[in-house]
C-alpha cells in the first residue's frame, strides 16, 4: 500500500470511523473476543448458562456462518493445503466489504473451501492488522487471501470479479449505501449473490436517528448511522440485483449481546439501550441479501 493511498483512505473516512477502528482498536476490547468485531449471534448458545470467551468467540464466528450461509456459500470439508489441486477449481471468489482484522476470513477459507478470498476495509491500520493477524496463511497460501484497501463506496475490483460478497457489520458506518449498492452489482459476477448484515432503523419513521441519538452514544458521536433498512433494500433493488431479500435476525442478536454487555455495563447505562431499542422497536439487526441477475 502506497502513502498515497493510505492518506486517500483516511480522508474519505468520517472521523469517529477513523478513531474506533485506528487508535483506539475496537479489535483489541475484551467485548469483541478473538479479534471479531460484531455483536454476534447467539442462537446456539445456551444464554442461561454463564458466558465466557469461548461463548463470545463462537456467537461471532456464528454470525459469519449465517451471513455465509445467506449468500449461498456451502461448507466443505477441510484439506491439507498440499491436497490442493487448484484453487481456480475449488470454488468462489469472495470479497468481504469491511474486513477489520480478517477473523471472517479466515473463518470463510477455514469452513467453506472457497477459491479465494478478498478482505477489503477502508482503514489503513486495520489493514496492517489484518496482515499481521494472518501473516501465516498469507505467507503459505497468497493465492487463497488477499487484503486490499477500499471504500464500499469505491470497491478496488474489476467488474464482475466475484462470486460473493458479504459485509457483516459494516453498513452502519457506509456513508452512501446507494453507492455501495451500485459497487455491488458491478463486482458481482451475473448470477452472484451478496449478503450483508448490521443494525438498521424499522422503518424510517421522522425523528428515528434523534431517537437512537438520545439512545446510543454511538448514533450521538457520529460513529454509527441511523439507516433505515429499506433504504438498502431499495438501493439493492435500484442498482439491478433482484431477488432482495431482508431476515431480521434480532431475536438471535439482542439478548445474547445484552447479556454480555452485562459484564461490563449495569442496566442503567447506554450500552445496555441496544435491548432497549429493539424492544421499543426502533432499532433491528437484519441480514439482506439478493442477486445479480445473470
Amino acid at each position: 500500500m502506497t502513502d498515497s493511498a493510505e492518506q486517500s483512505g483516511l480522508a474519505t473516512m468520517r472521523p469517529m470511523v477513523r478513531e474506533a477502528y485506528g487508535p483506539a482498536d475496537l479489535s483489541g476490547e475484551p467485548i469483541f473476543a478473538g479479534g471479531f468485531i460484531n455483536f454476534g449471534y447467539w442462537r446456539a448458545i445456551d444464554l442461561g448458562l454463564p458466558l465466557g470467551e469461548a461463548e463470545r468467540v463462537r456467537s461471532q464466528e456464528d454470525l459469519y456462518r449465517h451471513v455465509l450461509d445467506a449468500a449461498g456459500l456451502r461448507k466443505e470439508p477441510t484439506e491439507p493445503a498440499e491436497s490442493r489441486e487448484s484453487t481456480e477449481a475449488k470454488g468462489p471468489k469472495v470479497l468481504e466489504v469491511g474486513c477489520g482484522l480478517g477473523m471472517g476470513c479466515a473463518v470463510t477459507l477455514r469452513e467453506y473451501g472457497s477459491a479465494a478470498v478478498t478482505g477489503m476495509d477502508i482503514h489503513p491500520q486495520q489493514l496492517r492488522r489484518a496482515r499481521d493477524t494472518h501473516a501465516d496463511l498469507l505467507r503459505d497460501e497468497p493465492e487463497r487471501l488477499r487484503f486490499v484497501q477500499g471504500a464500499a463506496e469505491r470497491m478496488p475490483c474489476e467488474d464482475g470479479e466475484f462470486d460473493v460478497i458479504v459485509s457483516v457489520e459494516a453498513a452502519q458506518h457506509f456513508p452512501d449505501l446507494g453507492a455501495f449498492a451500485a459497487e455491488t452489482a458491478r463486482v458481482l459476477r451475473p448470477g452472484g449473490r451478496v449478503a450483508a448484515a448490521s443494525f438498521f432503523t424499522v422503518d424510517d419513521a421522522p425523528g428515528r436517528p434523534e431517537e437512537l441519538a438520545r439512545l446510543l452514544e454511538t448514533f450521538a458521536d457520529g460513529l454509527d448511522i441511523a439507516w433505515p433498512v429499506n433504504v438498502l433494500t431499495e438501493a439493492f433493488t435500484a442498482s439491478g440485483l433482484t431477488d432482495v431479500r431482508v431476515e431480521s435476525i434480532g431475536p438471535h442478536v439482542w439478548r445474547g449481546w445484552d447479556l454480555w454487555l452485562g459484564r461490563w455495563w449495569s442496566p442503567e447505562t447506554w450500552p445496555r439501550n441496544f435491548l432497549r431499542a429493539y424492544e421499543e422497536r426502533v432499532l433491528d439487526y437484519y441480514v439482506v441479501t439478493a442477486v445479480r441477475p445473470e
